[in-house]
């Protein structure tokens, strides 16, 4: 990620100037070791535009802006009526100093109306200099023949006065002066050879300097209230190859097409085109200083694409002949895994893109798949799942509001394109960036930004720009979008569920796998921890607040246990309870009064313990065990303000109890239950039984039967207005029905998010995921893969919804509803 990272560092240097400008004879006696220039042809327009520019805005409340660029407020009392040039100078080390030139005129500058000032002359070497001190800042002002010079550096003014014959300007940059805009506010020069400590004391070591991209950059600064954008050319010294940007001189641009291919939730996306694969060859053999040989395996190369996917990456391959590739892969792999109809190599060969090295080093080439003509490699298997999944679901990057938001802006044909969104941005701010910097600029949010570059190569020189753009319009993508696959060590046990992370209020994932290992799962999809149980997991993880201190623990049953561990996954004692010869249900957990003062109801064959927050059993729970298994897990309802804990027992009997555990309600008949538990839907104790009658009991013991004709395997949900019903193919949902088609399908279950009622069922046999509102109208972009029922909320606060399935039987998917 190279080019990302000067990036950003070309949008840290623009955001740090008050800026100026220069002819050719203002570029006389600036230091020939300036880092930066800055030329302004229109000075009150070019403040105008950094006053009212958002991003620079925020930049300008942080801290860093504070320790680092204050010492320029002289420079906003100034009102040059000529060109001016701003140039910054490295004295000390790691310490930027400013150096301002323009023409002298009478309303340049009047010290006299500044408040808070003070005043004295220096004389040095028979020339008298002005000192401004402007409450802690200090400012060197020098005439000199049609001239003013003002410096933050005594040390620059004084090397001014003492210097009788300057270096001729450096004919580059002159070159680059003598052909750049006088129509624009500003134009930045970079000299990257001088701006190599500056960039240093920014980012981590190891990653890439601004010095090493090119020898020069010149760049319109064009600033609107919620854009900043650099355009203009970089240029490299004749015969140098060991900058970036050479790697692309003679090689023609190719159309970008990364963006067709990558997930719509990509954190940022590079594509490198060369139509002419040899000469891209021959400099990368130049740049890298090795021996020169030829290639000819990658020679229908045109496209190489980066796709960054939270700390992951898939690389693209854009070829004219991807048959003989893909023949080359296929002798290079050892296994081959199927992943929703596409087949994934296992390549022996780690180091398959070698010949891309200067572009994308220490990349392992361990997994590949073919999609139409374009070859994508991973590292980790996730990912390129993940970048299936969504090609699939046609939710790619070029659908997104990212790339919406930026597409008419940028050239169809580039030898680089990069587009990062706020959430690269945000990464690269928290990872790429000095810890201490880091902090210093916390107060910019990049939310709702979008950054992209492009460079293409034109004769002896590059076009390049810059643009930071801030999101204005919300475009509706309507799509259902894989956000992440994560896999297990082994084949999943239970379905997965959402649990939330009380410390950043976002949701995370909890699921068991074959061997009984419990694992927590990020809101980015890192496995958090593993734990391994004794047995599995009857039914849902419930989660309470045990200590009523905002924290929240997991309790749940096993075959034989009742457990409550913390969030790290940690036994919270007394709650490790084994049951011996036991058959545990699922864990009930009921908060009558929403004190949590819970009731953890453990029910074992015909038999209920209650416990209560201490692990104690419940004084005053009395239930007398009648030999007759329990079915069911108990549920609490309440009707008209009476509490009833009910259930089902083998015999037929639906119990309905007090909170005592005395029976409460008499059930006139016994029932062949179906498979389906017991709800609350209209205010009555609502089953079905296995002849698909749907029978409703009321708080006299009074039963009302209504026949469904459904089938002995028919599944429902309900809630106290809406009854879900799966039978066979057919969904119905207050009276409405829709005949899916033909497979075998898992319960139906109901949300409510947002205010909306949403139903969804799976196709087991075909792997296919329904969703749907109340009115049985599918969410667009349904059906979905999934191999499993969902649970579905707004996972990360986003106001977009999430949820998650079962992906391959060793991993779980989760998808996000734009």
């Amino acid at each position: 990620m190279k080019f990302r990272v000067c990036i950003f560092i070309f949008i840290l240097f623009i955001s740090c100037k008050k800026e100026v400008n220069i002819p050719s004879t203002l570029l006389e006696r600036i230091p020939q070791d300036a880092a930066i220039l800055i030329k302004i042809n229109d000075y009150d327009l070019f403040v105008s535009e950094l006053k009212n520019n958002s991003f620079l805005k925020e930049y300008q409340q942080t801290t860093h802006f504070s320790e680092s660029f204050d010492y320029l407020q002289l420079l906003s009392h100034l009102k040059p009526s000529n060109e001016s040039i701003l140039s910054f100078i490295e004295v000390g080390k790691g310490k930027l100093d400013y150096f301002f030139k323009t023409k002298t005129s009478s309303a340049l500058l009047d010290l006299k109306s500044i408040p808070n000032k003070t005043i004295e002359e220096i004389t040095y070497e028979n020339y008298t200099f002005t000192k401004a001190t402007l409450e802690d800042q200090i400012a060197y002002i020098y005439k000199v023949e049609e001239y003013t010079f003002i410096s933050s550096s005594q040390l620059l003014i004084e090397n001014l006065i003492r210097t009788k014959e300057f270096p001729e300007t450096d004919p580059k940059l002159k070159k680059l002066y003598d052909s750049s805009s006088n129509r624009k506010a500003a134009v930045l020069f970079l000299n990257t050879k001088y701006c190599q400590n500056l960039t240093a004391s920014l980012k981590e070591t190891s990653t890439f300097d601004l010095a090493d991209f090119s020898d020069w950059i010149s760049l319109d600064a064009i600033l609107k209230q919620n854009e900043l954008k650099l355009t203009g050319i970089s240029t490299c010294n004749e015969g140098n190859h060991t900058k970036f940007a050479s790697l692309f001189a003679n090689v023609s641009p190719a159309l970008n097409s990364t963006q067709f291919y990558a997930p719509i939730n990509a954190q940022y996306i590079t594509s490198y085109t060369f139509k002419n694969f040899d000469n891209y060859y021959k400099n990368q053999q130049k740049y890298l200083e090795a021996l020169p040989k030829k290639d000819t395996t990658f020679q229908a190369v045109q496209e190489l694409g980066i796709i960054g996917l939270s700390n992951d990456k898939v690389i693209l391959l854009q070829t004219l002949d991807a048959e003989y590739l893909v023949e080359i892969l296929t002798k290079n792999s050892n296994n081959t895994i199927n992943y929703q109809g596409n087949e994934i190599l296992k390549l022996t060969n780690t180091s398959f893109l070698e010949s891309f090295k200067a572009i994308l080093p220490k990349f392992e080439t361990n997994y590949a798949t073919i999609l139409e003509e374009i070859i994508i490699f991973s590292e980790n298997l996730e990912p390129l799942q993940n970048t299936i999944s969504n090609y699939k679901n046609e939710a790619t990057f070029d659908k997104s509001e990212v790339y919406h938001s930026v597409k008419n802006t940028i050239a169809d044909e580039s030898n680089i394109l990069f587009i990062s969104s706020s959430e690269g941005l945000s990464n690269f701010h928290q990872n790429d960036i000095k810890e201490d910097v880091s902090e210093q600029l916390s107060n910019i949010d990049f939310n709702d930004h979008v950054v992209i570059g492009q460079l293409v190569s034109d004769k002896d020189f590059f076009h390049t720009s810059i643009l930071l753009k801030k999101i204005t319009t919300q475009t509706e993508s309507n799509l259902t979008a894989p956000l992440f696959t994560v896999q297990l060590d082994h084949n999943i046990e239970s379905e997965p569920q959402f649990v939330e992370n009380h410390l950043t209020k976002k949701h995370e994932i909890i699921v068991q796998d074959v061997n009984n290992i419990l694992y927590l799962i990020s809101t980015e999809g890192k496995v958090l921890w593993k734990k391994q149980l004794e047995g599995k997991i009857r039914g849902e993880i419930s989660q309470v607040d045990l200590y009523k201190n905002g924290r929240l623990q997991f309790a749940f049953t096993t075959d034989n246990q009742f457990l409550i561990l913390d969030r790290n996954g940690e036994a919270v004692a007394p709650f490790t309870m084994t049951f011996e010869d036991a058959q545990l249900t699922s864990l009930s957990v009921f908060d009558y009064d929403n004190t949590r003062n819970y009731r953890f109801l453990v029910t074992n064959k015909s038999n209920i313990a209650m416990f209560d927050n201490s692990g104690k059993r419940v004084d005053g729970f009395y239930f007398k065990d009648t030999g007759k298994t329990i079915t069911k897990a108990p549920k609490h309802f309440r009707f008209n303000k009476k509490d009833y804990i009910t259930f089902p027992q083998e015999d037929g009997t639906l119990r309905i109890l007090s909170r005592v555990g005395a029976d409460r309600i008499t059930v006139k008949e016994k029932i062949t239950f179906s498979d389906n538990e017991v709800y609350n839907f209209e205010n009555q104790f609502t089953v079905t039984d296995d002849k698909g009658t749907l029978l409703q009991i009321d708080e006299k013991g009074n039963v009302d039967k209504k026949d469904l004709k459904l089938s002995k395997d028919h599944t429902i949900d309900a809630s106290t207005n809406t009854l879900a019903v799966m039978n066979e193919n057919t969904l119905m949902v207050k009276g409405k029905k829709i005949e899916l088609e033909l497979g075998l399908y898992s319960k139906p279950k109901l949300f409510f998010n947002n205010k909306k009622l949403y139903v969804s069922v799976t196709d087991l046999q075909n792997q296919k995921i329904y969703l749907f509102d109340s009115n049985l109208n599918s969410i667009q972009n349904f059906p979905v893969f999934g191999n499993s029922s969902i649970d579905l909320l707004d996972m990360d606060n986003d106001k977009k919804l999430e949820f998650v399935a079962k992906d391959q039987e060793n991993s779980i998917i989760v998808y996000r509803i734009n």
